[in-house]
């Protein structure tokens, strides 16, 4: 018998979405429904189980971990790459990792609850709502403003279409982007200073890479509007967090919309948790009925498929950034 283990499992939900019942004949399953952060627990923990089911980017598995796990053959992770895994030294190690597909628009729909979440104030009008009062704040207005998009990939394609849609100006940059590919998506291509001083709202939709870490920093923040707005649905640490802080404190920026940190689940005592001009939300950009069938459902089928010793997709070192079509093809 295998045993499996589906960690991080916050909502006890994964039996929900996929054919776990399926894989009983051969393995016992084990879900965690906590996080640990520690590496010692965490080995600990994991020394059975010789099959794994992550979610991507909630538990990390560095070569310091995985070189500790004697037992582990498979790690069957959710979503099409997983910056959380050291997959060359999974590759050095003999273990199998295998990813899913992705929904194409879920994070780009968070997006947008988090962006007319904070132009029209919803968290405190529905406070006071429920404390008895009426209208406390004056909402902005989207139509006729500027969005910014850092990366145009399919969540900020999609947060593009929906910005021209209420009549925005959409202007766009990344590291690879072209005017050409900008067009494609109905946005202006501009430089990275330019996006960052003329956006009303600056949305980030960029993976989390060597490349990407700590792309908004403070001088990027300088150049913002005091007016504006920064959304992050992609990964904390593409904006230096304690930057960000600084810049709200200060009020050089209006306020921020929050979907993902430097450490997940945030600290009960992070500043984020009690600021006035920060509206979050506890990385709810993928966690949606559709991407958690996707998630889990095909997590069962990889590894009923390598219990039987039938192909599957595998990420390898060499296609760490696999694409959603290779996934899916």
């Amino acid at each position: 018998m295998h045993k499996i283990a589906i960690l991080d499992d916050f909502q006890n939900t994964s039996m929900k979405f996929g054919n776990w019942d399926s894989l009983r004949k051969h393995a016992e399953i084990t879900i965690f429904t906590d996080h640990i952060d520690n590496e010692d627990a965490l080995v600990e923990r994991l020394q059975p189980y010789d099959v794994l089911c992550v979610m991507r980017e909630r538990t990390w598995f560095p070569r310091s971990v995985l070189s500790r796990l004697k037992n582990l053959k498979m790690l069957a992770s959710t979503g099409p790459w997983n910056a959380a895994i050291d997959i060359e030294a999974a590759d050095e190690l003999g273990i199998t990792v295998c990813g899913t597909a992705s929904s194409l628009t879920a994070a780009a729909e968070h997006t947008w609850a988090l962006i007319l979440a904070a132009a029209r104030h919803i968290p405190a009008e529905v406070n006071s709502f429920r404390n008895g009062g009426w209208q406390v704040s004056v909402g902005r207005d989207l139509s006729g403003k500027t969005i910014g998009l850092l990366g145009l990939g399919y969540s900020g394609s999609v947060t593009a279409r929906v910005a021209q849609a209420f009549g925005m100006k959409t202007i766009a940059w990344s590291q690879n982007m072209t005017a050409e590919s900008a067009a494609t998506h109905g946005a202006q291509y501009v430089s990275k200073d330019e996006l960052l001083a003329s956006s009303d709202i600056l949305s980030i939709h960029v993976r989390l890479s060597e490349r990407t870490r700590g792309l908004i920093g403070a001088r990027e923040l300088s150049l913002m509007q005091p007016h504006a707005l920064l959304v992050n649905t992609a990964r904390g640490p593409i904006v230096d967090e304690n930057a960000l802080i600084a810049a709200l404190s200060r009020k050089q920026i209006a306020g921020a919309a929050l979907d993902v940190f430097d450490i997940e689940p945030l600290p009960v005592t992070h500043p984020f948790r009690t600021m006035d001009n920060v509206i979050a939300t506890a990385h709810l950009g993928y966690v949606t009925e559709g991407s958690y069938e996707f998630y889990y459902g095909e997590s069962v089928e990889n590894i009923r498929a390598w219990i039987k010793g039938e192909p599957i997709r595998t990420l390898t070192a060499e296609r760490r950034e696999i694409s959603y079509q290779t996934i899916t093809s």
